[in-house]
Order: structure tokens, then sequence, then C-alpha cells
């Protein structure tokens, strides 16, 4: 019974919290407390395309990460994310953590910056601005694809542009 209540009380919450927004652009600027450096899809772009040593990691779920997620992206997730995983990396390495829209990113990037990686940056509007802005998202065998996994039905509200999966 227990565990049936803090499933609703997180799914009507999670509606209720995507739902509060009148623009993206509003979500976007307030969801996250910019614990972690903002970095917009056009600044990124412009680091993506530089001989910079850059890490990207997807901290969405597999599944959302299966249907596309960004070139050279690595899967660490949320909800099973192990900073282990993580710490033998050079801490000078430039890492940008994505997810749908920045939320989830953030608290991966906090926990980076706490074992000492110094230059963390969290993706404004993660994964849903980069499609709105109409670049390219890749799918688990590494070919461009249009669709995209907008984690459900509440928060897909945000993508404009791409297919939408929710499988």
């Amino acid at each position: 019974m227990k565990q049936g209540l803090v499933i609703f009380f997180l799914i009507v919450g999670n509606i209720c919290f995507s739902q509060n927004y009148s623009s993206f652009e509003e979500m976007k600027n307030n969801i996250v407390s910019k614990t972690v450096p903002l970095i917009t899809v056009e600044e990124f772009k412009k680091v993506e395309n530089t001989k910079t040593p850059l890490l990207i990691l997807d901290a969405r779920e597999k599944k959302e990460y299966e249907v596309s997620h960004l070139k050279k992206a690595k899967h660490i997730g949320y909800d099973n994310f192990k900073i282990s995983d993580l710490t033998k990396l050079d801490k000078e390495t430039t890492v940008v953590v994505y997810c749908s829209v920045g939320y989830r990113s953030e608290k991966i990037g906090e926990k980076l910056k706490k074992v000492g990686f110094k230059k963390v940056m969290n993706l404004k509007g993660g994964i849903f601005d980069w499609v709105n802005s109409s670049y390219p998202v890749y799918d688990r065998f590494g070919n461009k694809t249009q669709k995209i996994h907008p984690y459900d039905k509440s928060w897909g509200k945000w993508l404009t542009k791409g297919e939408k999966v929710y499988e």
C-alpha cells in the first residue's frame, strides 16, 4: 500500500511540476537551481566542434537513451547512476551533462562537482532544446533519427520537433 501511494504522488507531482509553466523558455529558466553552470545548445555546438577534450554524459534512463541521444554521448542514467564509474577520469576534462530538460542532469552535475570535476556544465533545456533547435540525434545503432523519448506525455508537450516515442 505504501509503495502504491509513493508511486501515485510521484506521478501527480511530476505532472504538476511540468505543467506549472506557460512556455518552454519559462520552464527552462526555472526548473534548475543553477548549481551547475548552464551551457546553451548554441554554445555547446561551438564547443563540440573544437578540439577541446569533451565528455558528454546522458543522465536519462536507458530506454530514453536508446531511442536517441547526442552524438558521442555516454549513458550514465539517473536512477542508477554510480559516481564510481567516473572517478578515474581526468577531473580537468570538460563535461557536459544533459537529460530531457535539465533537471536530472543538474543533479548529476552536482555529484560530479562534489568529487572534484572542475569543468562541469548542464545543457540548458536538455535534449528537448537540442532537438527543438533542429540539431541531430542518434539511435542506439549510431544512425541519425527523428525519434525522441519525451519521458512522459506531460513533459512531451515541450518537445516541438522530432517524432515522440513513449515506449
